[in-house]
Parts: C-alpha cells; structure tokens; sequence
C-alpha cells in the first residue's frame, strides 16, 4: 500500500513538474508576443519586403497590377457607354466617371499613405486609452504586466503548482487561453497586411458602381480587426481597475473572464459591424465572410 500511494506521489509530482515548466515557459515569453502582435501601428509597413510588394512607385508591385486594372476599368466604361447607344440602356456620365476617376486613381496611388495615417490614428486611440490606465493605476497595461499581476495578486504560484488544485486548474485555463489568444491575434496580424495589400483595389474599385462593393467589404473587414485593438486596450484596462488585493475565489475568476473576453473580442466586434473571424477554430469559409 506504502508503495502504491509514493508511485502515486511521484506520478502527481512528475505532472505538476512538467506544467509548472510549460506555464513558465509561456509567462516568460508569449505575453510579450503577444504586446507585438495586438497593439500594431504603421511600424508593421517598414518591412523593406513588404514595401517592395507593395509597391514603391506604379511601375512595380501591386501598384502595377491595380494600374493594369485602372486602364482596364476606362477601357470597360468606353465600350459600355458605346453599346449603350445602341441598347438605349442608362450609363453613368462621363464627366462624373472622370471625376471619380481621377480622384479613386489618386487615392489608389497613395493608399499606402492613407493606410499609414488610419493604423497610427488607430493605435493613438488604444495607446490614449492605455495612458489612461498608466496614470491612474501606475501599471503598464499589457499583456506582460497582466501576467505578473496574476501570479502576484491572486496568489498562483508555478513554482509550487498543484494543476489537480482549484489554482491549478485556472492557471492551466489562463495558460491555455494565452496560447488561443496567441494564435488568434497572430492570425489578425497577417489578416492585417494581407487587407493592406488589397488597398489599392479597393480604393480602384470605388471607380464604377457595380465594384463599390469591393470597397465596403474591404473597409469593413479592415476595421473591424484593428477595432479589436481598441477593444483590448478596454478589456486590459477595466482587468487593472479592479482591486485583487484580498486573494479570494471571486477574484481568480474575474481574471479568467477577462481572459475569455480577450478570446471573445474577435466575435464581439464581428457581432456589431461585422467583419472577418480570426477564431482558429472556425472554417476556411469564413475567413472570408462579412455581415451586411
């Protein structure tokens, strides 16, 4: 019997040995991640890659592509404003044509410019509402400060774990949410660049109206991730307003909340204005999917 409940004892210990160094592991370095990947500005455009696929002037890179399209779209208007002189169908003017054109051509060659000031105007707001939180609660709000305040204010030790504890088992829930959080703002990120890339058509295809939907689609899906930065910069700062001081239960399960509010915040704005999914766990099909 002796022996039995050590062979038990060093199987737990072994267990609680091995997630104590796998939640290490993850405080120590997915929470700064995770600072990068969330709270994003025109930085994520100084890639000299990116640039050069971008495009630095017209004559290269996606801006080529979308010039190729504006020489096609003029070509598409002048045979549809011919043949509607046969078929005594409604054309747009062309005046109005023209003037929308030069001014979406415009936009189209400086989207990167554009793109630029709307991630910076964006950011200042989380950044605003962060300082906000600096001032009041002289914490940084982030993610790296977040986890410290855990395993200090509500008394989750992973040097002493015990993941068959009640604390094991919201260490282990917070540990795996992080990795969730991890993966779903990795995928916003690439999502990101992957809609700047696509400025330029978008812009391009406010030129006709029966291609302006292109542009809504395209504005909605974009907005709609950075607003979950904002939405973040909220969630983080209401999670160090509150006081943890006295270590209860109650405590340890708001933290949990915020951290499932942080996994939510994806579904919370595409719920309000629609938008692209970045839930790992949601199919191809709705990569692509908006909310009219």
């Amino acid at each position: 019997m002796e022996n039995s409940t050590n062979i038990t004892q060093i199987i737990i210990d072994t267990i609680n040995t091995i997630f104590e160094t796998l939640f290490s592991s993850i405080d120590n370095n997915l929470y700064s991640i995770l600072d990068d990947i969330t709270f994003i500005n025109s930085n994520i455009l100084q890639d000299k890659n990116f640039e050069n696929l971008f495009g630095t002037s017209t004559s290269n890179g996606i801006l080529l592509i979308a010039n190729s399209f504006l020489l096609a779209f003029i070509l598409y208007y002048a045979i549809r404003y011919l043949m509607a002189h046969f078929t005594y169908t409604r054309t747009e003017a062309p005046l109005s044509f023209l003037i929308k054109l030069i001014l979406c051509g415009i936009a189209m060659n400086f989207s990167f410019f554009l793109i630029e000031m709307f991630l910076d105007l964006n950011a200042n707001v989380s950044l605003a509402i962060r300082g906000l939180g600096e001032n009041l609660f002289h914490k940084n709000i982030c993610f790296s400060e977040l986890i410290t305040t855990i395993n200090t204010n509500i008394a989750i030790d992973t040097n002493s774990l015990n993941v068959f504890s009640l604390d094991g088992l919201i260490k282990g829930t917070l540990s795996i949410s992080l990795l969730n959080l991890v993966f779903s703002y990795s995928l916003r990120y690439i999502l990101i660049k992957v809609f700047i890339l696509l400025s330029p058509f978008a812009f391009l295809s406010l030129t006709l109206d029966k291609t302006n939907w292109f542009f809504k689609t395209w504005f909605r899906n974009l907005f709609s991730l950075l607003l979950i930065q904002i939405i973040v910069a909220l969630v983080l700062l209401i999670l160090f307003s509150m006081d943890y001081s006295s270590s209860n239960l109650f405590a340890k399960f708001i933290y949990v909340g915020g951290i499932y509010a942080l996994i939510k915040t994806n579904s919370l704005v595409r719920d309000f204005i629609g938008g692209v999914s970045t839930e790992v766990s949601q199919s191809v099909k709705n990569l692509v999917g908006f909310k009219s």
